[in-house]
């Protein structure tokens, strides 16, 4: 069976076993289960779900069994950063969470020495690996070709260089493509953002081995690696966020001018080039390749691997029986024509009896030959630091949170009788602790009936730095309550305006609205025409002013959501849209999105 086939029925497969989350969206349900069977919940990563998915459900009508119960492997997908957080919490709120996982599968090992050394104690055992995919440097192909690549050896140190270019990619020829922008994940959600990370201080300390706690808090560690992290556009907790945005820029033309480079593993590179650019093909949906293909760049002082670990928890909620299953399923995905199907979706198999072929090749825009210098994982302690360290060196940012305080968010949702605005507030308050003190932080509410100039928009607290107005937010978001109308459309583009004409190149400039309701500014007849007007103004300021972009990032909160306005206000700013449905989800939803920051 070709790829394209495979991945059509998988996406089918999808449906049948249950297991992924929507977009953005915490909650995986469960799969679906026979009476008496073992169900073995396994937590993996998302770029593999799909792969998963298909071989659970062969392994499941297998007909194995442990002590004569049959066996569901029921997978779904969870960030490995998150999960690497919930295990040793005990895997809290089953109903936002999932199950707790008797297989955790993360992009990489290094996810389950962090669990450990975090929780002082072997939660996660040292698994199996699965399959092995490279972090790699995504560029589009002409970027590739004006900085001479493959034929001229691209680092780190080539990224720093041309980040602090004042030319940008003028100094190659090509004026129009804008500054040097780096798209890079958060690398406490994502393994992609870890693993960049780590080769950051590798480089900086010239070192293939032996990174050390001393290394990462050398000045010249932390200059450098400073310096790559100020061409970031925004981080975020999956790069998929970034795939699917340049996927959509492709469509549109401005693939050249959203982002230079962004760091993901090679399995990506070739999905983005097939036409699947978050690597899950929805029942229906085509492949499309775009219009610019991306090249994977092996960095030359090297790269780190992620092997896919078969991890089986040592924790109070797995029994024996679910581990035998466990391990009954882990055997199944090492055979050899399994393994095979590992290398159709893109992965390197760990099985060295499967040679590399399609679509491992440089049609694909991948090279197998690649990579030829690898950078040994550091020591859990010192993967730790790293995590602890980033928070202070990252991109600083400048942010104004648009909260919904329409009379629908006076809705009963938690189990207490707390409002949605209550539980919108507690998530907020609980945010605010992972912005920096040098961040630049306010908070706006939008409502009709507001009074003032604008009776649908009203600035609570200016943005400033977090170091004055972290008190100050806090208050103010204690102090609301439900009042009238939803005006979504008018008060995002008022936000939005405001960040424009403020904007500081020097951060990450954003919006973050919350919304629960359709828009509802008393005026029904000109919806139609607000909502244009808004997103012509989004993707003029997207487009047309590429020195400043600044991103509207939107949670969709409760089941009377406008989530596809919602999602076309981001989609127009290149960033990206949370799905809270479930309110009692809005705590993790809104760590995810401050994850951009």
């Amino acid at each position: 069976m070709n790829p394209t086939a495979r991945r059509a029925l998988a996406a089918a497969g999808l449906l049948a076993v249950g297991a992924v989350a929507a977009a953005h969206s915490p909650a995986g349900a469960r799969a679906p289960q026979g009476d008496g069977c073992i169900v073995v919940d396994m937590a993996v990563s998302s770029e593999k779900i799909t792969l998963l998915t298909e071989l659970a459900e062969e392994f499941n009508d297998s007909g194995a069994e442990v002590n004569g119960d049959c066996i569901v492997i029921a997978p779904r997908s969870v960030a490995s950063g998150l999960a690497a957080s919930l295990i040793p919490e005990g895997w809290p709120d089953p109903d936002v969470n999932g199950e707790p996982p008797v297989i955790w599968s993360p992009a990489a090992s290094g996810w389950g020495a962090i669990v450990n050394e975090r929780a002082g104690e072997e939660l996660a055992p040292a698994g199996t690996p699965f399959m092995l995919t490279p972090l790699v440097i995504a560029m589009p192909e002409p970027m590739a070709d004006a900085l001479g690549y493959p034929e001229t050896p691209i680092g780190f140190a080539d990224l720093v260089a041309l980040a602090q270019n004042p030319e940008g990619w003028g100094a190659f020829g090509h004026p129009e493509w804008g500054p040097f922008r780096l798209g890079k994940t958060n690398p406490n959600y994502s393994t992609s953002g870890l693993n960049f990370t780590v080769a950051e201080y590798y480089a900086a300390t010239n070192t293939t081995t032996g990174l050390s706690t001393e290394d990462i808090g050398s000045p010249e560690a932390v200059a450098f690696a400073t310096d790559i992290e100020s061409a970031v556009v925004h981080y975020g907790d999956i790069t998929m966020t970034f795939l699917n945005n340049w996927f959509a820029a492709d469509r549109r033309g401005t693939a050249l001018t959203y982002v230079s480079a962004v760091a993901v593993e090679e399995k990506s590179v070739i999905d983005y080039n097939l036409g699947d650019p978050d690597g899950v093909l929805a029942p229906g949906e085509e492949l499309r390749p775009p219009r610019i293909p991306l090249v994977a760049i092996y960095p030359s002082e090297g790269t780190l691997y992620s092997d896919s670990p078969f991890i089986v928890l040592d924790t109070e909620w797995v029994d024996d029986a679910e581990r035998d299953a466990a391990a009954m399923f882990e055997e199944f995905v090492q055979r050899p024509e399994n393994q095979a199907k590992v290398l159709e979706y893109g992965f390197r198999p760990n099985n060295p009896d499967v040679p590399l072929a399609d679509p491992i090749s440089l049609e694909n825009g991948v090279d197998p030959d690649q990579p030829t210098a690898e950078l040994d994982v550091p020591d859990p302690a010192v993967l730790v630091e790293i995590l602890d360290s980033w928070a202070a060196l990252r991109k600083e940012a400048r942010v104004m949170l648009l909260l919904d305080v329409s009379g629908s968010m006076g809705d009963p949702a938690g189990p207490d009788g707390e409002t949605k605005l209550d539980l919108a507030v507690a998530a907020a308050l609980g945010a605010l602790d992972d912005f920096k003190d040098t961040d630049q932080v306010g908070l706006s509410v939008f409502s009709t009936d507001l009074g003032g100039d604008d009776p649908n928009f009203r600035e609570v607290v200016p943005i400033g730095p977090m170091s004055e107005t972290r008190e100050q937010i806090a208050d103010a978001l204690q102090q609301q309550f439900p009042v009238a109308g939803t005006p979504l459309y008018n008060a995002t583009q008022t936000a939005y305006e405001t960040m424009l004409e403020t904007y500081d190149p020097a951060q990450i400039n954003a919006v973050v609205v919350l919304s629960d309701g359709q828009n509802d500014d008393e005026n029904p007849d000109d919806d139609d025409a607000e909502f244009q007007e808004l997103i012509a103004a989004l993707e003029e300021g997207s487009e047309g002013s590429q020195s400043r972009p600044v991103r509207v990032f939107t949670i969709s909160y409760g089941e009377g959501a406008d989530t596809q306005a919602l999602r076309t206000i981001s989609q127009a700013t290149n960033a990206a849209t949370y799905n809270s449905s479930n309110p009692a989800s809005i705590n993790q939803v809104f760590t995810a999105v401050i994850s951009n920051f």
